[in-house]
């Protein structure tokens, strides 16, 4: 590409764009805790969600799949998990249901297949039934 070609795409670059950039290019350069941390307000206030989305989907992307699951899951709130669910306040179904809320992907998954696996084998069946009757809905 040349010089004028470079120069000539510049010029369409809106301007939120590039404060996102030279902000992102503060940051590479800094690498400090407290620089990345001030990207966030930058790239809320400059970019708009789709074009947040596809950046974070990018960077994800760029990384091995399992720091790219640990960093989205960090990101997320997941990384610390909801613990074990509490005795029930009102009932073991809405304690149940609030859990799930807040727990990670892989704690429901565990818990599920635990309790699954400690169900009298009628009830295993009954489940079943529901959630493929479920499925079929």
């Amino acid at each position: 590409m040349t010089g004028t070609a470079k120069a000539s795409m510049a010029k369409y670059i809106k301007p939120e764009v590039k404060s996102a950039a030279r902000m992102l290019g503060y940051c590479l350069t800094l690498d400090t805790r407290d620089s990345w941390w001030g990207l966030v307000p930058v790239l809320t206030a400059r970019l708009t969600e789709p074009q947040r989305v596809s950046l974070a989907f990018m960077a994800l992307k760029s990384c091995d799949p399992e720091n790219a699951e640990l960093t989205a899951s960090a990101a997320l709130g997941w990384g610390a998990g909801a613990g074990a669910p509490l005795p029930p306040f009102l009932s073991y179904t809405d304690e149940a249901a609030w859990w799930a809320d807040i727990a990670a992907p892989a704690e429901i998954e565990a818990y599920c297949l635990a309790t699954y696996n400690r169900m009298r084998p009628d009830r295993q069946s009954a489940f079943l039934d529901y959630v493929q009757g479920r499925m079929a809905a």
